[in-house]
């Protein structure tokens, strides 16, 4: 597995996510269309481990905290870029997402939680802001930005 297979194993869910509210409601409609436990997100969530395991996902940071884009925000991307960190029992840094910011929760640990939450998907909404923080153990968050746009706050 390498960037280019996987942004074509990411191009239904770019597709689906494209020109779409990024609310409440776009949430619901991946966690419908494609659920944590979908063959597609089971195959996602293994390219992650693999490309984590070959060293080019998650390949900034330290412990606890690694991170890295995978996907750049281009009119292939349909604007959006694709991240993914692995966390381990953590507060992050403080940041916005001017256009939102469309997170999968895969938790490597069954209790961890990302922000209070469990596997699937959640989505913050325009301007909003948090600390990610995981509880429980060690979640990956693949996560989706509208134009690539984030800005840390420290």
């Amino acid at each position: 597995m390498d960037q280019t297979a996987f942004a074509a194993l990411m191009a239904p869910v770019i597709d689906f996510i494209a020109d779409k509210a990024v609310d409440r409601a776009l949430a619901d409609s991946l966690n419908q269309n494609f659920p944590a436990d979908s063959p597609a997100i089971k195959t996602v969530e293994s390219a992650c481990h693999a490309a984590i395991a070959a060293g080019w996902m998650c390949a900034q940071g330290g412990p606890g905290r690694r991170f890295g884009r995978v996907i750049e925000a281009t009119p292939a991307s349909r604007d959006l870029s694709v991240d993914v960190v692995d966390l381990t029992e953590i507060v992050g840094p403080l940041h916005r997402h001017p256009d939102g910011e469309i997170c999968l929760i895969m938790p490597v640990d069954q209790p961890a939680r990302f922000d209070g939450k469990g596997k699937g998907w959640c989505v913050y909404g325009p301007n909003s802001a948090h600390r990610p923080t995981v509880k429980g153990g060690r979640a990956l968050v693949l996560y989706l930005l509208p134009g690539g746009k984030i800005e840390f706050q420290e």
